[in-house]
């Protein structure tokens, strides 16, 4: 089944268009003098439980594999961030057959290193898609593009200093009388590299909603998804995005609209609260009604 068809028939079975981000935050989760390994099991396997039960489902999960990482100390012998990893992934698999999910690692390198990166987030981890950078073009893009596989390259993304290189004017590589913004001659980029690559999108800030409608309109009628972060926490609107896609005539079922703290920590600060499980699910519900399909 090629990533597009995968997107499309995840998006019908959960009757939304939401991604779940992933990212455990130590301080945030319920106390425990558990190893983190159990720690972090214990947290999502709690989560995952409770939402199976009220028949909630995103479309889409997406662990950022920095938050993970960070908690190994590999010259210590101690892998607990990735064993969690590890763990999770397989819950996934138990809770929500079918929904795809994306490894947000962000990579990018000369080919032979993101050939590397790419088997790391395919095989080591067996993930449907990952994130990349586009930024050393092509041959470091490419090694990525595998069968059935999604790709998801950095555009127009949702941080405050994203304007400072994807909103400068830069002449048009295909017709050099023509100058756009970066991430507009980006967006025309991928939409090439798609037709030679199926699976390859983009990572697109709903925090910029009219950036996000042009590129939405450079995707219309073609089979490339988006990856859209900065609901909830960064102050963007899903129900703005949706309406901005639907303007230019995209498919919403391409489209993950992530929200990660959001929904898996939204009070933020300190440790878990009492009736902690009870604020994720009305996050998880929130962001699925906010995001139906």
């Amino acid at each position: 089944m090629s990533y597009a068809d995968k997107l499309r028939e995840s998006a019908a079975r959960a009757g939304n268009i939401v991604c779940m981000g992933l990212d455990p935050v130590a301080d945030v989760l319920p106390q425990s003098d558990a190893p983190m390994r159990e720690r972090l099991n214990g947290y999502f396997s709690e989560i995952f439980h409770r939402m199976r039960l009220e028949g909630l489902s995103p479309a889409a999960f997406k662990p950022n594999i920095g938050y993970y990482a960070m908690l190994d100390r590999p010259r210590e012998e101690d892998f607990a961030g990735s064993l969690a990893l590890a763990d999770i992934l397989e819950m996934l698999e138990t809770f929500f057959p079918g929904i795809p999910v994306i490894l947000d690692s962000k990579r990018g390198d000369i080919a032979r290193s993101s050939g590397n990166y790419a088997s790391e987030a395919f095989e080591c981890w067996g993930a449907d898609a990952v994130t990349v950078s586009p930024y050393m073009g092509n041959d470091s893009v490419f090694p990525f593009a595998y069968q059935d596989k999604g790709v998801y390259i950095l555009n127009r993304t949702s941080n405050p200093g994203a304007k400072e290189l994807q909103n400068e004017v830069v002449l048009d590589p295909v017709d050099e009388k023509v100058m756009y913004p970066l991430y507009h001659s980006v967006a025309m980029l991928i939409a090439r590299w798609n037709g030679e690559h199926p699976g390859l999108g983009a990572v697109v800030g709903a925090t910029s909603p009219d950036e996000l409608e042009d590129i939405a309109g450079v995707f219309a009628g073609r089979d490339i998804p988006m990856l859209i972060p900065g609901v909830g926490s960064q102050g963007g609107s899903a129900t703005e995005v949706i309406s901005r896609m639907r303007k230019a005539g995209y498919d919403l079922a391409l489209a993950r609209i992530n929200s990660s703290s959001g929904l898996t920590h939204p009070w933020k600060k300190g440790a878990a609260p009492e009736g902690w499980l009870d604020q994720v699910m009305d996050a998880v519900r929130k962001l699925t009604e906010e995001a139906a399909v």
